[in-house]
């Protein structure tokens, strides 16, 4: 470690940390009065906000200075623990570790840690660093927290779900007990937002706020853009990590040559990423190449973030975003940074959630760049430009707005507010999400009908792993064993990518045992099987036609897992297409050595950055083979046989359809019944409009009159918009149904007879008088109406009528009792229009004289008088008048 073990002063002895040499040479040792004179203000129940940049020492001092506040109030005694949460697993390990160190005491002893798996804590401890997880688990088995006096939120600016869910349940657990002490701990942070959650809620307030200045050294920001796309469709490409590479490549060897010998940090999003770079990197550049992520195991986490020795080399660390603000790398002067980090998104059209690469926020820019100042002057370097910089979110979207919420719906259906109901959570869970998170949980048996956890959603939340996984793993471990389950539910729960989506490449990896990721799967396989072995006794088998073959138990397990995501091969050229039982269609990448299987049941899905490869705009991130068998058995509650009646090309037919979800099986010609028929046409009358059964020009013309009358008049005139239609089908179509229920062709409908059932009596017998067919002009010409279309609130109706058959007609005529003026489209000789007028006399009196004067030459035959008033009207020429 960078600071070596501080001999503890004699107030150690009484069980009080010494919280001066702890503190030598951190940043928030100057805001510690101001902290302890809070938490003695807000005696045993005190709250505080602290807000303090990464680095500034918050996580390594706060926790001594509130076990000694807690284990000197008489109310409590000696002994009382301090919990502390940290986000990720190797940053509570770390954060143990150091402050252990620290305080001379062996880890495990006065400071210790438990994160999944790992557990290093004696009666003795009084600071425990654990993930929100595990405190999570702990509220749901003892939800006083009896062994607990204080409880510290950190990095609650991640705004990570399970943090999230804590401030909330940890809000009740204070109006249940008056003794806890809560405090919430941010690099950037909307302090009061947070200092009114979780403060006094009985009038005293909210909690306060205790900030500590950034202590930052000059910094020199540098922006280094990709001349290739940063994303496609399968994730980070290879050229933009190449070009990160290349970058931190070049910025380290510039300092060693010019500043000295310096530390660097490389943020890419994923263990993937990490890899990948940190390979391009060993054996280009003078420094030891360190890796950075979840999946390494304890001893090379803790050899990224421990110190340099001395003596030794200079080392470029590849992480994710582990260490932009939960941990401290020390010795750093240079940050190259992607600008790119992995976050849950959930798209609720596909049915698809995960972990997907987008852009950081600027404030995650920001803390990473500033890693590169907290011990010196530093360099940051930036793979992008200025403008996506400023494109980017200003902070991190809190992720239960984005998340599959399965798992948190669980966790608060076993607290008792299903949904969120009465909890103050900092920001309410998205209701569809959530109404979504409930149906898969009540599918799988967790939850009552009112939300409440079942006494299987218990045992459920007590597997740490998706509620669909920890089902999965009890079903899967009666049928194809505890150990092949517990490896299938580890592999899809852990962050290995498996190579061209092929899960049962990736386990046959991991079992070799060469696998950099191995050790944490292996640890993780024999947690899970014990779980399975202590609680699927009581599970029985799933039923499936044949035994499960070995090559098929993953797969197996993972539909079990996600029936939803059953997929066939949807038959084609090109790249492999799946349809999932889902209804979704997704690629699978070229050359995957899955493109020969019919089947796959698909762990994860994601959505492509543009369209994928096959054209569908999903893609396979990892899957593993079926049989039809196996699919069906593990996903036989979305099996259904139904008589399917359509109605297309004018014609009734009927199929028998055996389908798994949205996948067809088999589909065999069947006699449909009259109410079959029926409802296939209303179905498809509903889907496509009345336009199916085609609309003749009578009965066009028909309507048209009706929907003025409609319009103008209202009841008792009939309403005859598609919707209305629609509507009242059985009241004036009910004969033309059964007719097309019966195997009755379209072309033998008509639909004119059926909408006079429609007329009201006695106003029908008005109709004629009201809109009429047919308007008589002045030539003695019976002239055609044209009724304006079905919908059009403004539209008048038209008559199209030669000029000179209207001499003399100084009144425009008007319809529905005077209401409606017709709009007349006067013509020439050669029925083009000469002008537009709903008003005749005006015509006459004006631009007649001008139209005149360009017609009469060139139509001589027929008649053009000087005064149109008193011209006799006619439709003839003038040698035939």
């Amino acid at each position: 470690m960078t600071s070596p073990p501080v001999p503890p002063d004699p107030a150690a002895a009484h069980g009080r940390f010494d919280v001066a040499a702890i503190g030598t040479g951190l940043a928030i040792a100057e805001s510690l009065g101001e902290l302890a004179a809070a938490l003695r203000a807000g005696g045993p129940a005190a709250t505080a906000v602290v807000q303090a940049p990464p680095g500034t020492g918050k996580t390594t001092l706060v926790p001594p200075l509130l076990a000694n506040f807690v284990s000197g109030s008489a109310a409590r005694g000696n002994g009382s623990r301090v919990v502390v949460t940290q986000p990720r697993r190797v940053a509570a390990r770390s954060a143990a570790r150091r402050l252990a160190a620290l305080d001379g005491s062996p880890l495990g002893d006065r400071v210790g840690y438990t994160v999944r798996g790992e557990r290093h804590t004696g009666p003795g401890t009084l600071i425990e660093f654990v993930t929100p997880g595990i405190l999570l688990r702990r509220l749901l088995a003892d939800p006083g927290l009896g062994a607990t006096e204080a409880v510290i939120i950190d990095e609650v600016h991640e705004r990570g779900l399970e943090t999230d869910l804590l401030l909330g349940m940890l809000g009740e657990v204070r109006q249940l007990r008056g003794d806890l002490t809560l405090v919430a701990m941010s690099a950037t942070l909307n302090a009061p937002r947070f200092a009114a959650l979780i403060g006094d809620h009985d009038g005293g307030g909210p909690a306060p706020v205790v900030d500590c200045p950034s202590a930052l050294y000059p910094l020199d920001i540098e922006w280094a853009p990709a001349a290739v796309p940063r994303l496609d469709e399968r994730g980070v490409t290879r050229a933009f990590l190449d070009h990160v590479a290349d970058t931190a490549a070049a910025a380290h060897t510039e300092a060693l040559a010019g500043s000295g010998d310096i530390d660097a940090l490389v943020f890419v999003p994923g263990a993937w990423e990490v890899s990948y770079v940190a390979a391009r990197l060993r054996g280009r550049v003078g420094a030891d190449v360190l890796e950075l992520h979840g999946q390494i195991g304890p001893a090379e986490q803790d050899r990224a973030v421990a110190g340099r020795a001395p003596g030794g080399n200079a080392r470029i660390i590849v992480s994710t975003a582990l260490a932009e603000s939960s941990l401290t790398v020390p010795g750093v002067r240079l940050v190259v940074d992607s600008g790119l980090s992995r976050e849950p998104r959930r798209d609720a059209s596909r049915g698809m959630s995960g972990l997907v690469n987008v852009s950081c926020s600027r404030a995650s820019a920001e803390q990473r760049a500033g890693r590169a100042a907290r011990q010196g002057p530093g360099r940051a370097v930036r793979c992008y430009d200025q403008r996506t910089f400023g494109a980017a979110p200003a902070h991190r979207t809190p992720e239960i707005a984005v998340a599959d919420l399965t798992a948190a719906a669980l966790i608060l259906a076993c607290w008792g507010s299903p949904g969120g109901r009465g909890l103050a959570l900092p920001d309410a869970p998205p209701r569809a999400a959530m109404e979504e998170a409930l149906e898969v949980l009540r599918e799988l048996g967790a939850v009552e009908p009112d939300g409440h956890a079942t006494d299987l959603g218990k045992t459920l939340a007590r597997i740490p792993a998706d509620p669909r996984l920890a089902r999965a793993l009890l079903d899967g471990a009666a049928a194809v064993g505890n150990r092949t389950a517990a490896e299938a539910v580890a592999l899809v729960a852990g962050d290995q990518r498996a190579p061209g989506a092929d899960l049962a490449r990736l386990l046959s990896s991991l079992r070799t045992g060469k696998d950099p990721a191995s050790r944490r799967w292996t640890e993780d396989v024999r947690r899970m099987e014990t779980i399975a072995r202590r609680e699927s006794s009581g599970v029985a088998p799933v039923p499936a036609a044949a035994p499960v073959a070995a090559a098929e138990a993953v797969g197996f397990v993972v539909a079990l897992a996600f029936p939803d995501r059953v997929a066939r091969l949807v038959p084609g050229d090109g790249p492999p297409r799946y349809l999932l039982s889902s209804g979704t269609r997704a690629g699978l990448a070229a050359g995957s050595s899955l493109s020969g299987h019919q089947w796959l049941a698909v762990a994860e899905v994601s959505r492509a950055q543009g369209r994928d490869a096959a054209g569908t705009g999903a893609v396979i991130r990892s899957a593993a083979p079926l049989t039809p068998d196996t699919a069906e058995a593990a996903a036989r509650h979305l099996l259904s046989t139904t008589v399917e009646a359509r109605f297309s090309l004018g014609r009734v037919t009927a199929r028998r359809e055996r389908r798994l979800g949205a996948i067809m099986l088999s589909s065999t010609p069947v006699r449909h019944s009259a109410a079959e028929g029926r409802a296939a046409v209303a179905r498809a009358l509903a889907r496509e409009g009345l336009g199916t059964v085609g609309w003749s020009t009578a009965a066009d013309a028909l309507r048209r009159r009706l929907a003025l009358l409609y319009r103008e008049l209202g009841d008792p005139w009939p309403d005859v918009s598609e919707p209305a239609l629609l509507a009242r089908l059985d009241e004036w179509l009910a004969p033309e149904l059964e007719a097309l229920a019966g195997g009755a062709a379209t072309s033998g409908i008509e639909l004119t007879d059926p909408l006079r059932r429609l007329l009201p009596w006695p106003d029908a017998a008005r109709l004629g008088e009201l809109a009429p067919v047919r308007l008589e002009v002045p030539s003695g010409s019976w002239v055609r109406i044209d009724y304006p279309d079905v919908g059009d609130d403004a539209g008048r109706p038209v008559v199209a009528v030669k000029l000179q058959e209207c001499f003399g007609w100084d009144r425009t005529p008007r319809l529905v009792g005077g209401r409606v003026a017709v709009l007349f489209h006067l013509l020439s000789p050669a029925r083009r229009p000469l002008a537009v007028t709903d008003d005749l006399a005006s015509f006459w009196s004006g631009p007649y004289a001008q139209v005149r004067a360009e017609m009469r030459g060139r139509y001589p035959r027929h008649p053009w008088p000087e005064d149109p008033w008193t011209a006799p009207a006619t439709a003839r020429t003038k040698s035939s008048s």
